[in-house]
């Protein structure tokens, strides 16, 4: 027979399959109605049960504590109805993208096939467009959306020939209407940038102003130049600032930068050459008509302009060398100082006194209207040599009224000559050659049958010192052979012109040449100006 706490335990266990029960019906209910039902019955039912426990068997509080808690009862009844709850949100959320996505897509032209779906976010472009400028753009609109996670390509690009003619047809006639429509506003954009070019360029033509504002002409040239290009750009910026396309200006500067690297690069050359003639005008390191050396070109400067330096070589042709090398090279002015030294060598006998020759060499020298005297002209020994004495006379001219190379000239011939007239000989090289007794014997052998010597063997000389007659008719016979060369000279010099050949004056046709060149008209203006510091 059953007791009564066979019956009380009866009593809870069908408590609790009923609570089980309706929680299991109201869980398939909509949840914005399964929420607040579930919670209020679970509440009802855990505070009835609680009641009931607790009349039926007040003893019992473990089981009143579990029956009455009204916390674990919701937390267990609560957990599916939520989870429920955030799919369904998630895939109304999904739905809206879908239909946001298609709906834009519906608007545009050559994405109205193009369709979209949409799951947990992730967007599915399917369909075809015309190209693949279109497909990026329908992308990029799925990707604008707020919630869409990321967008998968699966757009067929047809490359129809007609769809892709029809929408290029369409932008170039939209393009054309608007010009047309904005055809006045470009006239007075252009209007008003021909009026400011117009402005800068006559600024920029006032050459005898900008002179007055720097005395160095290529400055000057270049602040025109400068103002010029400034009063264009800004026309350009005043023209499209009117006009409405101010992005074009961008894209010109920014267009204009890249080129102007690559051209940068391109004409280095030029660029240096350019900067080296602004230094070179700035400095002046040389005038017109200064003879010069410039890395082994020789010549008299006729202009120095923007691009290279003119000279007129000794030879009479014009030099043309780029200023980047003059600017880097090593200058030698002659005119700049007008004092300059030659310099020439001679030999005496060795058995004669050098400084006697010296003084007799500097007396000659002297008696030249071209030679200075100060500073003083001197000469050195310089090396003994095997059959001579090597003496260099130093010889100062004022190369600015005499000729450099016929002054030197003029200098060797009236020394050679004084040294000479004074007993002082200028020998020739002399070579021994030594040969043993049977070869003399058979010379001797040979002159004793009064045979003739060959042309090699009249070169040949014995060192068997000379007879003191033999030596004495040698020197005769060169003391005559000296005095008829004499002779012969003097009646030379006597006959017609033969003062040009003793005159040490510079050579006028070359300094006309010089003249004509510097007083001829070019386009390049002449850099060199006498009223600039000259370093």
């Amino acid at each position: 027979m059953a007791t009564y706490s066979d019956l009380v335990t009866i009593r809870r266990c069908l408590k609790v399959w009923s609570q089980a029960l309706l929680l299991s019906i109201f869980c398939h209910l909509p949840a914005y109605a399964a929420g607040e039902e579930v919670s209020a019955i679970t509440t009802v039912l855990g505070v009835e049960s609680a009641e009931e426990v607790g009349a039926d068997d007040p003893e019992s509080n473990e089981i009143e504590v579990e029956s009455s808690d009204p916390t674990k009862s919701n937390v267990s009844t609560e957990s599916e109805p939520s989870s429920d709850s955030e799919t369904t949100a998630t895939l109304q959320q999904d739905n809206n993208i879908r239909q946001r996505i298609n709906g834009i897509f519906s608007e545009i032209d050559g994405l109205q096939t193009v369709t979209a779906s949409v799951t947990q976010g992730v967007v599915t472009l399917t369909g075809e467009t015309p190209n693949e400028k279109k497909a990026q753009q329908a992308i990029s609109l799925a990707n604008r959306l707020t919630g869409v996670v990321t967008v998968e390509d699966q757009i067929i690009r047809t490359l129809d020939v007609q769809d892709n003619v029809t929408t290029v047809y369409q932008g170039l006639k939209a393009q054309t209407q608007n010009l047309i429509k904005a055809s006045p506003l470009l006239l007075v954009g252009i209007v008003i940038f021909a009026l400011v070019t117009w402005f800068g360029s006559w600024l920029s033509n006032r050459n005898k102003w900008w002179q007055r504002v720097t005395p160095n002409p290529f400055v000057a040239e270049l602040l025109s130049q400068t103002v010029k290009v400034v009063f264009i750009v800004f026309g350009l910026i005043l023209a499209l600032s009117l006009i409405g396309a101010e992005t074009i200006l961008g894209t010109l500067l920014g267009g204009a930068g890249v080129i102007g690297i690559a051209v940068g690069f391109a004409v280095k050359d030029t660029i240096e050459n350019y900067i080296a003639s602004l230094m070179l005008s700035i400095r002046q390191p040389f005038r017109a008509r200064d003879h010069i050396v410039m890395n082994g070109q020789e010549g008299i400067v006729v202009r120095l302009t923007s691009r290279a330096t003119i000279l007129m070589t000794l030879d009479g042709n014009q030099l043309r060398i780029p200023n980047s090398e003059v600017f880097k090279g090593t200058i030698l002015n002659y005119t700049k100082n007008p004092e300059r030294r030659f310099t020439f060598e001679l030999g005496v006998d060795a058995n004669d006194d050098p400084l006697a020759a010296i003084k007799v060499g500097l007396d000659a020298i002297y008696t030249l209207d071209f030679v200075l005297e100060e500073p003083k002209a001197i000469a050195v020994i310089t090396n003994v040599g095997d059959s001579n004495i090597i003496l260099e006379f130093q010889v100062w001219v004022d190369q600015s009224v005499t000729n450099y190379a016929k002054a030197r000239s003029i200098a060797i011939r009236e020394t050679k000559h004084a040294l000479e007239n004074n007993g002082f000989s200028l020998p020739e090289p002399i070579y021994r050659l030594r040969f043993n007794n049977e070869l003399e014997k058979a010379f001797e052998h040979m002159q004793s049958n009064g045979a003739s010597p060959t042309k090699s063997d009249a070169t040949i000389t014995s060192t068997t010192p000379e007879q003191p007659d033999e030596a004495q008719g040698n020197s005769i016979s060169d003391d005559k052979d000296k005095q008829q060369a004499k002779a012969r000279a003097k009646l030379i010099l006597q006959g017609r012109n033969a003062n040009d050949v003793l005159d040490a004056r510079p050579d006028d046709k070359l300094m006309e040449k010089v003249e004509q060149e510097i007083a001829e008209s070019t386009d390049e203006t002449d850099l060199l100006n006498s009223n600039s510091p000259q370093e």
